[in-house]
């Protein structure tokens, strides 16, 4: 089976004049009437490729295509057509539209598949809107509870104030879950470069990281920059920085795990003061939840270590534990195949970035698809990905 590229290509890039800004961003956010555009535009190409176009509670956009039992339960290709503010082309997109793609290839010549297919734009992967994302893959999957829907933008809009005003109906969100799915398939930009590094078009994904963020507060003792000797310091940001390089070597001491501090804070902050009060972030994540634990009794271990002689007392504090999402081993083995056949060399890597299929852990077997990303740019308007 082939699948047409430059029509698919066309419809990206049309795709993509909507919410398009002079600084060659996109910005398409949640129940904005960009998105609105962008959903009307998918349900035309959806319907041109035979799929039953429908929306549900959730706003989640769902074109169907049935074949001989429509009463078996159907395979889901979603992604998403939300944007970050001054966003790319491809990220979500390429998703859903490769889905459509698919399934009118398959149409058009002549095939046929056991299953019902449902290619999905979900609502609001992003979260750029009210820093709440995958709100309608967490519709689908159950998952989404009523007090989510309290989550405000900048303008104190609500998500069900936004939802209203878009002419759909929060109390009905229950509705929106899946009575049943058969598998869920994704294809998504990679949004880093091992595939570009290894000259490969495309990769199977293994799983998808869940992220593990903490709070650390260390306390040290304020103290005038000259007159305090080294030896009697209890420099809090000296320590911060001591944990920090730990946290990065323990991390690169496993093949998969990632660790980022992204952010910090110090007092008093004076160019003369030894600093008393440091605060920083740490963003820990693996695909294997085992390792993620081994990896944060590590960097507690390592912060004590360093904390103790040094004088300075510590806290941690958890504020979010997502579990980590394998990919089916099922779902990988179809992909690898596929991969020969288009003769590609089947290359397995994690997700590092959370997805729409993350959402579906509980719900069915899933799988993901990742295509090369330029230079591993994405959020960016300089994002791009070719085969």
């Amino acid at each position: 089976m082939a699948v047409q590229g430059s029509r698919l290509w066309q419809r990206i890039m049309r795709l993509a004049q909507i919410g398009a800004q002079e600084s060659g961003g996109i910005s398409r956010l949640s129940f904005t009437s960009e998105e609105r555009k962008a959903k009307d535009l998918t349900a035309e190409y959806m319907k041109e490729a035979g799929l039953e176009v429908r929306e549900d509670a959730a706003g989640n956009l769902i074109g169907r295509k049935e074949w001989n039992n429509s009463q078996l339960s159907p395979i889901v290709i979603g992604s998403h057509i939300d944007t970050v503010v001054q966003g790319g082309k491809f990220d979500g997109a390429l998703g859903v539209l490769a889905g459509i793609e698919a399934v009118q290839s398959i149409v058009e010549q002549g095939l046929t598949l056991k299953h019902p297919v449902e290619v999905v734009a979900f609502t609001d992967e992003e979260g750029a809107r009210f820093g709440f994302g995958m709100i309608g893959s967490r519709a689908m999957a159950g998952t989404l509870n009523e007090e989510d829907l309290s989550c405000r933008d900048s303008e104190g809009v609500s998500i069900r104030e936004a939802m209203l005003a878009a002419g759909l109906e929060p109390a009905l969100i229950a509705g929106a879950k899946a009575p049943g799915i058969h598998a869920y398939l994704e294809l998504h930009i990679e949004q880093g470069q091992v595939l570009e590094s290894a000259s490969l078009p495309a990769g199977i994904v293994t799983g998808i990281a869940g992220p593990l963020w903490m709070k650390v507060k260390l306390k040290g003792q304020a103290g005038h920059a000259g007159a305090a000797p080294m030896r009697f310091r209890k420099d809090a940001l000296a320590a911060a920085a001591a944990v920090i390089v730990r946290i990065e070597d323990i991390a690169r001491s496993y093949p998969v795990a990632v660790a980022t501090v992204g952010k910090l804070q110090l007092l008093p902050g004076g160019i003369n003061i030894i600093p008393s009060d440091v605060e920083f972030s740490i963003d820990l994540r693996d695909i294997d939840a085992n390792i993620r634990d081994e990896a944060e009794a590590k960097i507690r271990a390592a912060i004590a270590e360093i904390c103790v002689p040094r004088g300075i007392t510590w806290e941690l504090e958890d504020f979010q534990r997502v579990p980590p999402v394998p990919c089916s081993k099922q779902v990988q083995s179809i992909v690898a195949k596929a991969c020969v056949l288009a003769g590609i060399e089947p290359l397995y890597l994690p997700s590092g970035a959370g997805h729409d299929a993350m959402q579906f852990r509980e719900v069915c077997p899933i799988g993901m698809i990742f295509v090369r990303s330029e230079l591993g740019i994405s959020h960016n308007p300089k994002e791009w990905s070719s085969f």
